[in-house]
């Protein structure tokens, strides 16, 4: 396998998380609290959409918003080759030490060495040994990225590397009523209010993903839903976590961080149980479309 990872400079169309150098500071910081804490939530996502279009050997990934790789070492781990684009390089430098054991001094059976192309979008992102890609992903959920004509853009060009016919998978939140996680980031929405801002979280409409679908010239070809529980070890945790996600950080721009971490510590009381844990049962909601 060859994982190629690729710095995406078209920012509005990144992960959540992605950070200019006007962002708040402790941005290296929160690009660690996402590839230790938070990332993981979104496994059982991954899974049932590799279950669903059966990854493996065959298969050519781009992940679009790839973050700090972790769906990418996951198909990996299935056989697929892989190529990951994002904004956020701190991110993507931990995405390195994943999927490139050379990076971190590590050395692991059957580790292949990366290609790490710099400075471009998927147009630069070359399907392994010049073969056009199978498979797109977008797992960043719709209602967290800061432009959804960013992400239309980068899917329609991600679109035209991969194979006629092949999959495009984009991911959301499913129904508020059943992601418990909501009344927590509505902190972030009405702190971030007095901006006006198009970045941060929305909740989700029930149509969104086949809205971008279409936008992006896509016929979608089924879709499904995954629990997705946030767990956390303690209440410091759950902030950290979700600080990292970068749907705060207009919420920082208007106010100070110990006002957001109060704030959002308050909404995470009752979500936390007996023994300290934080525990909030959501839905997710992955489109599968084709090229």
């Amino acid at each position: 396998m060859t994982p190629t990872l690729v710095r995406h400079h078209l920012r509005q169309s990144g992960s959540p998380g992605s950070h200019d150098p006007g962002a708040p500071a402790g941005s290296c910081g929160r690009a660690r609290d996402w590839a230790e804490i938070q990332e993981r939530m979104l496994v059982p996502l991954y899974e049932a959409v590799y279950d669903r279009v059966d990854v493996g050997p065959h298969t050519r990934l781009l992940g679009l918003g790839c973050g700090s790789g972790l769906a990418l070492l996951i198909a990996a781990a299935r056989g697929a080759q892989v190529c990951g684009v994002d904004t956020d390089e701190e991110r993507l430098d931990l995405a390195r030490e994943r999927l490139t054991p050379e990076a971190s001094g590590e050395a692991h059976d059957g580790a292949a060495r990366a290609t790490v192309l710099a400075c471009g979008g998927p147009e630069q992102a070359a399907g392994p040994g010049g073969s056009a890609f199978n498979l797109v992903t977008a797992f960043h959920p719709v209602g967290c990225v800061r432009s959804i004509e960013g992400l239309t853009a980068a899917l329609v060009t991600a679109a035209g590397l991969a194979e006629r016919g092949s999959p495009v998978v984009l991911g959301g939140w499913g129904p508020v009523e059943r992601c418990a996680t909501a009344s927590v980031l509505r902190v972030a929405q009405r702190l971030a209010d007095p901006l006006r801002t198009a970045g941060g979280w929305r909740p989700s409409g029930r149509d969104d993903l086949e809205e971008l679908a279409d936008r992006a010239g896509l016929r979608p070809d089924g879709s499904g839903r995954v629990a997705c529980p946030f767990g956390y070890g303690d209440l410091s945790s759950a902030v950290r976590g979700l600080l990292s996600t970068g749907l705060f950080d207009a919420a920082l721009e208007v106010t100070d961080q110990a006002q957001v971490e109060k704030e959002l510590s308050e909404a995470l009381h009752p979500h936390q149980r007996p023994d300290g844990t934080v525990w909030m049962a959501n839905v997710f909601r992955y489109l599968v479309a084709r090229t």
